[in-house]
């Protein structure tokens, strides 16, 4: 019996080291080796300021600004509180606010129907990205807001859509950050 305790209490000791030490911090050491940017949470710089993560949504409110995916996550994309509405389809609370987003949206862009990305959030809470429908959408609003054509604005879409992973895995997205730093550069090239 004690001979049995002791190979379990080294096998514990043992196994502890070996994966709770040893593994993670190979694991992190290739991570920053291999794939510096995506082990430290891809992030974006401008001007050396650090604007956000390209895969942790962000808040965008002003008119000028492709708007991301509505979050639940704590106040809004808080990474440390990663959640759902935790609303079911059923739940007034859930129906009424997405009715109301759908008729604030409507009076927006009138008789074009409203992409559900647009008036629901994921479950995380942080996602990135839109339909490239939901990108299409907004195209009006933004154009004018920036005083750009509507065609050059979907032009930027179009070059800011990442497709399928590998032509199957994922859906077609835009990622919100990226696209509204490239309008902000287009913004302040043509006030030269």
């Amino acid at each position: 019996m004690k001979k049995n305790l002791i190979t379990a209490i080294l096998m514990t000791i043992a196994t502890t080291i070996l994966l709770g030490i040893i593994y993670p911090l190979v694991v992190t050491g290739l991570a920053q080796v291999l794939f510096p940017s995506k082990a430290n949470g891809q992030l974006i710089e401008a001007n050396g300021r650090l604007i956000g993560s390209r895969i942790i949504g962000q808040a965008f409110t002003g008119a000028s600004y492709f708007h991301s995916r509505l979050s639940s996550a704590g106040n809004g994309y808080d990474p440390t509180a990663s959640n759902g509405s935790q609303l079911g389809p059923t739940n007034h609370l859930l129906v009424d606010r997405v009715k109301g987003d759908v008729a604030t949206l409507q009076a927006e862009n009138p008789g074009v129907p409203v992409p559900i990305d647009l008036v629901t959030s994921s479950g995380s809470g942080l996602d990135p990205d839109i339909t490239p429908a939901a990108a299409e959408f907004q195209i009006p609003r933004v154009a004018r807001q920036r005083g750009l054509s509507q065609d050059r604005v979907r032009e930027l879409v179009r070059q800011h859509t990442e497709q399928r992973q590998f032509g199957f895995l994922g859906e077609p997205r835009v990622n919100v950050l990226e696209l509204n730093l490239a309008l902000d550069q287009i913004s302040r090239k043509a006030a030269r």
